[in-house]
């Protein structure tokens, strides 16, 4: 037992990583279906797997000098990448500004404050999330950068998410030395996906790896964009992140399939999550019904249903 205490940590960004695995019980038929291990991304200091790519960005761009001490950081950002930059840029000293808007959860806007962001809050004239809406944010940033001189963290298209990415992969690599089948995520940035498939096909180049987006808004399943309600994911554009050499098929799940699964997670299984990791898991139990029993499946529980205690999900 004392072998797999994890030794004492120097500084807080150690922190970062090395999160539980979780083989799924009870939400999975027991008969016909491989097994299902989730990595419990919520464990991280912000509890979300975006503390990764925030440390990442930041590291890179300063080894690279992009950034020097006293810069500003800006980020368009739904909550949870804002989050995880407020976070590092905080304990490194770099002033950041969250380009965001009221429609994403409170919680996450609270925490970004927290942290000591500065939030530059947009509305949204749908009171959702669509394409255009979003691309505005992103735009917003941008500029704002280019005005000011401040470095733009640009999740969607920095490679260097995906440094931050791939130790997520030989973390599930290590833990599951037997091999993995299948792999499925939820896209946004794609940064997350992409990293652990790099990893996993350079391990095992038959595992099948599986992007998933909410059905409301089918770009990479259908050629069509709409508004939708699930943080960080199906931003209404392809990523330029998305490689599609390291996938091997898209697939749209309906949001409220995620809102139930989410529900049965933190009821049955003490998996406490949002809606993208609702998502995940519908997917990854059709994945694991179609692989059937001697496989493995794995997928990532994104961050924590903590953040979302403000809105429906778990009213």
């Amino acid at each position: 037992m004392a072998s797999n205490i994890r030794p004492a940590c120097h500084h807080p960004l150690d922190v970062i990583g090395n999160t539980p695995l979780l083989r799924l019980g009870k939400v999975v038929p027991q008969d016909s279906c491989a097994d299902i291990y989730i990595k419990l991304e919520y464990m991280n200091p912000t509890a979300s797997y975006k503390d990764r790519l925030a440390r990442a960005l930041v590291e890179q761009a300063e080894q690279d000098g992009r950034l020097t001490p006293g810069m500003k950081i800006v980020e368009a950002t739904g909550g949870s990448t804002g989050s995880s930059l407020a976070y590092v840029c905080a304990l490194k000293g770099y002033p950041f500004r969250a380009v965001c808007s009221p429609v994403f959860a409170p919680e996450k806007l609270r925490t970004m404050a927290a942290l000591g962001a500065e939030l530059d809050l947009v509305e949204s004239p749908t009171g959702k999330i669509t394409p255009d809406f979003f691309r505005s944010l992103v735009d917003r940033a941008s500029e704002t950068a280019d005005r000011e001189g401040w470095l733009l963290a640009n999740q969607f298209r920095n490679k260097d998410a995906l440094v931050g990415y791939r130790a997520l992969g030989e973390e599930l690599v290590a833990q599951l030395p037997q091999g993995i089948d299948a792999f499925c995520a939820a896209v946004g940035g794609a940064g997350m996906a992409m990293g652990v498939a790099a990893v996993l096909k350079e391990k095992k180049k038959d595992t099948k790896v599986v992007v998933l987006e909410p059905a409301s808004s089918p770009l990479l399943t259908e050629g069509r964009t709409g508004a939708h309600s699930v943080d960080g994911v199906g931003p209404g554009f392809i990523p330029p992140l998305l490689d599609d050499t390291l996938y091997d098929e898209a697939r749209a799940v309906e949001e409220e399939e995620g809102r139930r699964m989410c529900r049965r997670l933190a009821a049955e299984e003490g998996v406490f999550a949002g809606v993208s990791t609702g998502l995940n898991v519908v997917a990854a139990i059709q994945l694991a019904k179609e692989l059937g029993p001697g496989k493995v499946v794995v997928t990532v529980a994104c961050d924590s249903g903590f953040k979302y205690l403000h809105g429906p999900l778990f009213a």
